[in-house]
């Protein structure tokens, strides 16, 4: 009997072998015959940007200057009216590119810049632009435009099914987000680009962080992206793409993309939302409330998406070479939290140390990844026992969370994005980099370590006051987590937005030898 099993087997791996073998034949990886050479312009010398900023730039040299966008509203106002105010140049880099309506606005955004003689250099991962090939492929097309997608699928049409015959390529993306405009102004952090990251639509909202950035750190964003656009993983959008269909006389992608949300309520309320921002008049007048301070651009070097890179080159690594020495106090924020055995050691080592830990990371009943949820809860009892504080998210209501209640940042939202941590009151980490191991060694990823004790403490604070009720204390009693309700203070021993099918999931992902893919 076991025979017959045995050569079943064996056959049925070698037909996969064979058919896998024939997709990467018949869908081989693409490869770009030639690219043109460009690097970042130089910052604008003139322009609302340019004026507005040269005197910063007097009074804080060597300094850059940091706001924080403290609400989805907010972060799509800025990148909105920062597109309109560019003069040169518009370099953007996102991992996620939604077909939706904030989605659209921006994209016509930098069409228009593009027909006012900007430069436009658009960088997007394959993995998230689902529906927007033709508006892709149009802006391209434009003599001031340039798009490329970093990693693209073998498939157009299906793309998911080349998972299946190239996995271990493109199971490597590009997690990286940034938004520079005229050399003079950057915007990075959590956020894509979508309605769920913007405060609006129908897909859970995203509790998220960015920061607007000025001064010394944007020549050094700016080279960042240069390295990317020249990296061998990248490609010209017309050779994955393919040309354009006829843009005249029927309406442009772009137009006819944005047009379905004409009659869109929340696009009335955003355009009275665009109308009174004032983000480039506050720039001028000096009314922003940056901060300048010291900060450090920490980024993975494009190779990643290629292979395994050296530990010693990883921005995990770097990173902690730029935090240094924690002396009393780590509180971080993710919405994928995946230690594995090597994180739980290190924070037990920090808690042994006298250094005080606190995490947030999603519950199960808001997180948009259950098997990411395995991972982080086949660690949990173990690091409640090293001395770790944890805290879990809440599923909230749209309009719940308050504008400051995470300190530097806040938005309405039913799940976690926000990727950040504050070291002893004195520094904070802004970016796109989670606890987990895709972060660490497969996807690519930026961010900001900024000294500042404002944001710092902002954090701080906020863990300290319980999260203002918003998410779950767990602690362990006995053998087992409970959940406690931090604005009642009632417990709870059954996990929040457990059912038999996600226990079910816990515990085979909990099995399987999948945590390096989480």
């Amino acid at each position: 009997m076991a025979l017959p099993i045995l050569k079943f087997l064996v056959a049925t791996a070698f037909l996969l072998a064979l058919l896998i073998l024939v997709a990467r034949v018949l869908f081989p990886v693409p490869v770009f015959k030639q690219r043109l050479a460009t690097i970042a312009l130089p910052p604008a010398q003139t322009g609302a940007l340019a004026d507005a900023l040269d005197q910063h730039g007097k009074n804080h040299a060597g300094l850059t200057g940091i706001a924080p966008l403290q609400n989805g509203a907010d972060a799509f106002a800025a990148r909105f009216m920062l597109a309109d105010a560019a003069v040169s140049s518009l370099d953007v880099q996102y991992y996620i590119w939604r077909a939706d309506m904030t989605g659209y606005l921006l994209l016509d955004a930098l069409r228009r810049a593009a027909d006012r003689g900007v430069r436009v250099r658009l960088l997007l991962d394959d993995n998230g632009i689902s529906g927007l090939d033709p508006a892709l492929s149009a802006l391209d097309a434009h003599r001031n435009a340039e798009v490329r997608i970093y990693n693209p699928f073998n498939l157009r049409r299906f793309k998911r099914v080349s998972f299946g015959f190239d996995f271990f390529r493109l199971n490597r993306r590009m997690h990286n987000k940034a938004f520079t405009v005229d050399g003079r102004v950057s915007i990075l952090g959590g956020r894509n680009i979508g309605d769920e990251y913007f405060g609006t639509g129908t897909n859970p909202l995203q509790v998220d962080l960015d920061v607007l950035a000025v001064g010394a750190i944007v020549p050094q964003i700016s080279a960042d992206f240069d390295r990317y656009w020249a990296a061998k993983s990248v490609h010209p959008a017309r050779q994955i793409l393919g040309k354009p269909g006829r843009t005249d006389p029927i309406p442009h992608p772009i137009t006819l993309g944005l047009s379905r949300f004409d009659t869109d309520p929340q696009r009335s309320e955003y355009q009275t939302l665009l109308q009174s921002s004032n983000i480039i008049a506050a720039l001028a007048a000096g009314t922003l409330d940056l901060e300048w301070t010291k900060a450090i651009l920490v980024s993975d070097d494009p190779i990643k998406g290629e292979g395994a890179v050296p530990r010693e080159d990883l921005l995990a690594t770097r990173l902690l070479q730029a935090v240094g020495e924690i002396k009393t106090r780590f509180d971080g924020i993710t919405p994928y939290f995946v230690p594995g055995a090597a994180g739980v050691k290190a924070f037990a080592t920090l808690q042994s140390r006298g250094v005080t830990v606190r995490m947030l990371t999603n519950s199960l009943e808001a997180t948009d990844v259950v098997p990411v949820h395995a991972g982080y809860s086949k660690r949990r009892e173990a690091m409640l026992r090293a001395g770790v504080t944890l805290f879990e998210l809440r599923r909230q209501a749209v309009g719940q969370i308050k504008p400051d209640v995470f300190g530097p940042f806040g938005s309405s939202g039913s799940n976690l994005h926000a990727k950040t941590f504050a070291v002893d009151g004195t520094r904070i980490f802004v970016g796109s980099f989670n606890f987990d191991p895709r972060s660490t060694t497969l996807n690519t990823e930026m961010g900001l370590l900024i000294e500042s004790e404002r944001m710092a403490l902002a954090m701080h604070s906020a863990f300290d006051q319980g999260l203002n009720g918003l998410a779950w204390r767990v602690e362990i009693r006995g053998r087992n987590p409970v959940w406690i309700d931090t604005a009642s203070g009632t417990e709870t021993r059954d996990e929040p937005g457990a059912s038999p099918i996600k226990r079910l999931a816990l515990i085979i992902v909990g099995w399987l030898p999948v945590e390096w893919l989480l």
